[in-house]
């Protein structure tokens, strides 16, 4: 059983620009992920680690943050604050605007957590991994194949970060943060009440004191703050699920492979779906219908609806209540919500 009495930050209060057209009708930390609203998966994991308070940094829409708020909190058994923003406070500034929530005189440490990040969260790991080091702060590191188009972080073998290297045209290292952090309290004292970037204000200077180390990651993970990165992180997540058998994916004649369909949907008779496909709540599949690697080619937002012989591909992504005729062909399309599709979009486009 975890220690319990810790608190967590998730930084919330971005406009999802890169996932459009979902944000234009959900927050993006609310869009749904494996059937459940993307923090969920976290708040989830944090409370396996003995977190029992969450503050959610909030900028955009908070009337639908504080419902779901309402809806979640007994729910998830986890208390769930807001911290408000007036203006874009980066990464930092939400921990110095939260101070009075995180540091409560304990001494214990605090996670903080960017909302996109979806991975094995080894919540548990990391925060005894800190605590044994005596760390100022801890960062989550994952390994990437190439390490040119990041920021690299440059360790040595116990963790010890030394130095960033942003994008290096050398090899210096192949970790990369992977936006989930362990701090002690003491790094609030570091944090001025301003907009500023934890990553690049911040860490830089604890690293310089020797009180920076890296936890590394070893299972899946994904920013999944574009559509592309969406799916791709759908389908690793999938597959985590039924390696590590941590929930029951959905069995049946007529479900192949990775297929996740929540107890409301409904499935027409003669269908066959999977692999790779969530369907989420509500969702009613007609008779015959075929579904395969969804979670490589389409998001499907609420209350859309597809006709009958109508093929998608190439990360379609239609937003809230867009109705696509019978016998269609959408290549890479982009639609916002609200539209009737009349005609086949054969090439990438954004349908406004």
């Amino acid at each position: 059983m975890a220690d319990e009495g810790y608190k967590a930050l998730i930084l919330v209060g971005g406009y999802g620009t890169r996932l459009r057209p979902l944000t234009l009708s959900c927050p993006k930390p609310l869009v749904e992920f494996a059937n459940i609203p993307m923090i969920v998966h976290q708040i989830q994991a944090l409370k396996i680690a003995g977190v029992n308070e969450v503050v959610l940094a909030i900028n955009y829409r908070p009337e639908v943050m504080y419902n779901f708020i309402n809806e979640w909190q007994d729910k998830l058994g986890v208390k769930i604050v807001c911290s408000q923003e007036k203006e874009p406070m980066g990464t930092a500034g939400p921990l110095a605007l939260a101070r009075h929530l995180l540091d409560d005189g304990t001494g214990k440490p605090f996670f903080v957590l960017n909302s996109d990040v979806i991975c094995d969260y080894p919540m548990k790991e990391m925060l005894d991994f800190h605590k044994a080091r005596n760390a100022e702060a801890t960062i989550l590191v994952t390994k990437i194949d190439d390490p040119t188009k990041y920021g690299v972080v440059v360790m040595d073998e116990y963790g010890l970060v030394q130095r960033f290297v942003e994008k290096p045209k050398e090899f210096v290292g192949d970790k990369i943060n992977a936006g989930i952090y362990v701090c002690s309290s003491t790094v609030l004292n570091r944090i001025e009440l301003r907009p500023t970037s934890i990553e690049r204000e911040v860490f830089p200077h604890i690293a310089a004191d020797s009180q920076l180390y890296a936890y590394t990651l070893s299972g899946y993970w994904m920013d999944i703050g574009q559509p592309k990165d969406y799916l791709k992180g759908l389908h690793l997540h999938l597959d985590s699920l039924r390696i590590h058998k941590s929930f029951a994916l959905t069995k049946g004649p007529d479900f192949k492979g990775n297929v996740l369909i929540d107890p409301t949907a409904k499935i027409g008779s003669g269908c066959s779906i999977g692999p790779d496909v969530s369907i989420g709540a509500g969702c009613k599949i007609g008779n015959g219908v075929r579904l395969s690697h969804c979670v490589e080619r389409s998001i499907i937002g609420w209350e859309g609806r597809i006709g009958a012989w109508t093929r998608m591909e190439n990360c379609c992504v239609l937003g809230e209540d867009v109705e696509v005729k019978d016998e269609l062909y959408l290549n890479g399309a982009v639609i916002l919500p609200h539209k009737e599709i009349k005609e086949s979009v054969p090439t990438p486009a954004i349908i406004l």
